[in-house]
């Protein structure tokens, strides 16, 4: 069995016309060479599969950890009517053992906010052993977690409909 290298590839005749959604993506600033590519991908994705750029919201954060709370003021603000929120953030495995601690939390996190909001939160972070491994997939050899963001979001968008 070959190993899939390109872990962003999808069939674009599988993902809903984003025409109708308000999408926000949510990025850290923690590690910018790795979460702007990641935000580039996931906003291009949106815009290509149909979502209105009046429909987008950018969303800057400190780091990873603070993705949980702006995801949560975001879908929960009646103003701003998001469908989904993708987060985007990368962590760095370290010496110590606050890798543990921010990848536990915000994974949690974000699910509780998709749980308690009914809207799709989706969870672009990468937690990776090293840079090299960010970057392989923030637009690497290993395609870019941001734009599977996007398209699961669209997907999830679909879902949150039935």
């Amino acid at each position: 069995m070959m190993k899939k290298t390109n872990l962003s590839a999808y069939d674009p005749a599988s993902v809903p016309n984003g025409k109708p959604y308000r999408i926000a993506v949510v990025s850290a600033e923690w590690n910018p060479s790795v979460t702007d590519a990641m935000h580039r991908g996931a906003v291009e994705t949106l815009l290509e599969h149909g979502v209105e750029r009046s429909n987008l919201i950018e969303l800057r954060v400190p780091g990873t950890y603070e993705l949980t709370y702006a995801a949560m003021k975001l879908a929960s603000d009646p103003d701003k009517a998001v469908d989904a929120v993708v987060c985007i953030g990368c962590v760095i495995q370290g010496e110590t053992r606050h890798f543990e601690f921010i990848c536990q939390a915000v994974s949690q996190g974000l699910t509780n906010v998709s749980l308690k909001t009914g809207k799709p939160i989706i969870f672009s972070v990468l937690t990776c052993n090293s840079m090299d491994q960010a970057l392989d997939r923030a637009g690497g050899r290993h395609g870019n977690k941001g734009v599977e963001g996007a398209v699961t979001a669209l997907k999830m968008c679909r879902i949150a409909e039935m």
